[in-house]
């Protein structure tokens, strides 16, 4: 076999790899997203009807006043299940929260891997 024939079999197999490689990462995106939206139900899934509803106009930036207007409650109804709420999650507050809600969607970012792809290839 020539050095050209080597040379063209050994990238066509680098893209055989590099395109499973990307169906993967397209798998595990999905996978990714479905963790998430399952984290949020687990997450809600531990407050009553009403203190869910409170919660996500938490979410939506609303005072207690706003939401005993919105909900059709009384003020001191809406401070309980807001205490109801944070005594669930362990937090002072419900801006805390709401913090720990948004954490769900914050994981950071990481590298998989620091070499730049040129140093990944090596053809011989």
């Amino acid at each position: 076999m020539e050095k050209a024939e080597k040379l063209l079999m050994g990238i066509e197999n680098v893209l055989g790899m590099a395109n499973e490689l990307f169906d993967e990462v397209a798998r595990l995106k999905q996978v990714e997203e479905e963790c998430k939206i399952l984290k949020e139900k687990l997450f809600l899934a531990q407050f009553t009807r009403s203190e869910r509803e409170v919660f996500e106009l938490a979410l939506d930036g609303l005072s207690s006043s706003k939401m005993a207007e919105w909900l059709f409650k009384e003020r001191s109804t809406i401070s309980q299940q807001r205490k109801d709420i944070c005594k669930k999650l362990g937090v002072k507050n419900i801006k805390a929260a709401v913090e720990k809600f948004q954490q769900i969607h914050q994981e950071p970012h990481q590298k998989i891997h620091q070499e730049s792809p040129q140093k990944l290839v090596h053809i011989s």
